[in-house]
């Protein structure tokens, strides 16, 4: 896992914090200084944050369980759907669906909905609706992917949600903590840090402190999935290995028989000469 360099995040703008008056007192301990009425997040504890999410990230990721990314504003949108997506994770970045985890059977038959059309599209049956039903499926797919596209392949409730403003994901917020499910978050000076298991004390509103904190936290999670993938292929070569190891056993125990079989022969032949 890559070391997080204070001077990296320095240069991002991760350190600047919202305006004095809007601050959560419960931040406190992560603030270094105020500056022109702006308060300065100190990147020391940033850091050692960082390191303490990604490692617990990429003992998530490594165990097979998916991480959402929740980002819904602006310039986090593109960020983290580009950024999750690179490493196989669920992400939410149009609106926040309520009941997304609380419900989660019945955002699941939305997405079996979806899968159902592109079915409906491959073996002609859509071609055999009216032009108006076939306009009003597409309608219906196309606001099912704006939606829910990005999770289409999450079977189960994720083992983690990795959120982009806590405030602003209050609802995320809420589901998740209702669920038990750990809430690891980039949090500004802003928002109450007691909402969420796992903080990075960081600016929010910056695209490019997004990209840098979501840039070593998705690295974080591709170490996970590789160390998994190496486990599954270590136990994979152990069992085929075991297998082989069965087979030729086997064999030399079939062989043992026979050979004992025609030195009996070579006595009875002789003895009867």
């Amino acid at each position: 896992m890559e070391k997080v360099e204070v001077k990296e995040l320095l240069e991002a703008g991760v350190h600047f914090g919202h305006l004095t008056r809007k601050w959560n007192p419960n931040m406190a301990p992560y603030i270094y200084m105020e500056r022109n009425g702006i308060h300065i997040i100190n990147l020391y504890k940033t850091a050692a944050k960082i390191q303490e999410t990604s490692e617990a990230l990429a003992k998530i990721a490594a165990s097979g369980k998916k991480i959402l990314f929740v980002a819904t504003k602006k310039q986090a949108k593109d960020i983290v759907a580009e950024k999750a997506g690179a490493v196989n994770q669920p992400y939410i970045t149009e609106r926040w669906p309520g009941g997304m985890l609380t419900n989660f059977v019945t955002i699941r038959k939305a997405v079996k909905k979806m899968a159902s059309i592109d079915r409906m599209k491959k073996d002609g049956t859509f071609n055999s609706l009216s032009k108006k039903e076939r306009l009003q499926v597409d309608r219906l797919r196309a606001k099912l992917e704006k939606n829910l596209g990005s999770i289409s392949d999450m079977t189960r409730l994720p083992g983690a949600l990795f959120v982009v403003d806590i405030m602003r994901e209050h609802i995320a917020i809420k589901e998740a903590q209702k669920l038990n499910i750990p809430i690891f978050a980039m949090v500004d000076t802003n928002s109450d840090p007691r909402e969420v298991d796992y903080l990075i004390p960081s600016n929010d509103d910056a695209s490019k402190s997004i990209d840098k904190v979501l840039s070593i936290v998705t690295s974080a999670v591709a170490d996970g999935l590789n160390e998994r993938k190496a486990e599954r292929a270590e136990k994979e070569a152990k069992s085929s290995k075991g297998a082989d190891d069965k087979a030729k056993k086997s064999t030399k125990s079939e062989a043992k028989p026979a050979a004992k079989k025609t030195a009996k022969a070579k006595v009875a032949s002789q003895e009867e000469e």
